[in-house]
């Protein structure tokens, strides 16, 4: 089951202290302030980077107090950015727009991933689909009499928007469609749970959910990755604050991203070894899920800047932001840049 694929000793301890740990210090800025950075970040795949470099000690090379703080998903990062708690950011790109959106003084400096999102189905659903497209889902519905049901994280979330924006590709629209459902799932440990327990018939997700579902023997399996649905699909970026940006911090925590993503790269079962720490999925089934079509590691935000616009458009068009963002608005490329 899933507790004893995503919880682990160190997630209990986290728990019990609010999710915040402390995990490096090598001194502090000379007047600037900014001696402690809390950096909000999520128990995922698409966030790998920041258990790589907790794990191997990379912030002893950050001049500040790097301060680290779980979140179940990106919407509620986006609350604590708008309330002055957090510094760095590592979440999805649509939870990123809504911050600079809703007037937060940050923007993305880098990316996590690209393309690690899938939809998943259940697997008598993959032929319907296949041959009738769209109206597969009313097929579903009659034969089942109840509407074929995804279940993915909140509005506004990355996995959200993916799903929305891959049912209107092939004509569907969940909102004037009796025959979908979509329910708001907290956490990718709640998908897992509600697809082994049969409550919902598809989700739109990211590792190590689809490589637990598959060791689980799970009916709910890969029905389009993430690369078939949108090629470059943006997903987790880090945002920092303007505070942060116009600092020597900037740099410095990127560096430590950069050595984070090629150790991933270079060292899949030492970064295994990361994912069962910090994560809790045994390390057997966290060397598979590097493996994934989905684990696509990138720190170089500029690969994911033309898709970050498709996101834009769909999210402005769906009302979770005012007006499309340019790229201008949504990035600040010269941090990366000066590396």
């Amino acid at each position: 089951m899933y507790d004893s694929d995503l919880t682990a000793s160190r997630r209990s301890f986290l728990a019990a202290a609010g999710g915040t740990a402390t995990v490096g210090l090598a001194g502090c800025m000379g007047g600037g302030g900014l001696d402690e950075l809390t950096v909000a970040h999520m128990p995922i795949y698409p966030d790998l980077q920041w258990y790589v470099m907790e794990g191997e000690g990379y912030f002893s090379e950050v001049d500040a107090e790097i301060t680290g703080q779980e979140f179940g998903n990106g919407p509620a990062i986006v609350q604590a950015l708008g309330g002055g708690d957090i510094d760095i950011a590592m979440f999805g790109i649509v939870p990123a727009m809504i911050a600079i959106d809703r007037g937060i003084s940050a923007q993305v400096t880098a990316a996590n991933i690209r393309e690690p999102m899938g939809i998943m189905a259940e697997e008598s659903f993959h032929e319907t689909f296949e041959q009738q497209g769209a109206d597969a889902f009313a097929a579903w519905a009659d034969e089942r009499g109840e509407p074929f049901t995804f279940g993915t994280f909140p509005q506004g979330s990355v996995p959200d928007v993916l799903l929305r924006y891959w049912l209107r590709d092939v004509g569907v629209d969940p909102a004037a469609n009796d025959s979908v459902e979509i329910i708001e799932i907290n956490g990718a440990s709640s998908v897992w749970q509600a697809i082994a327990n049969d409550e919902i018939d598809g989700t739109s997700i990211m590792e190590p959910v689809p490589t637990i579902a598959q060791a689980e023997g799970s009916s709910v399996t890969m029905l389009r990755t993430a690369a078939e649905v949108l090629p470059g699909q943006p997903a987790a970026v880090t945002l920092m604050s303007d505070a942060v940006r116009d600092s020597p911090l900037a740099a410095q925590f990127l560096e430590q991203h950069v050595r984070a993503t090629e150790f991933i790269d270079a060292n899949p079962d030492a970064t295994a070894e990361h994912v069962e720490e910090g994560i809790g999925m045994p390390v057997d089934r966290a060397r598979k899920a590097l493996d994934s079509p989905l684990s696509n590691f990138i720190t170089d935000p500029n690969e994911i800047t033309e898709a970050t616009q498709v996101f834009s458009e769909f999210a402005a068009d769906n009302g979770q932001i005012e007006a499309q963002l340019s790229t201008d608005e949504i990035f600040d490329l010269e941090v990366y840049g000066s590396l």
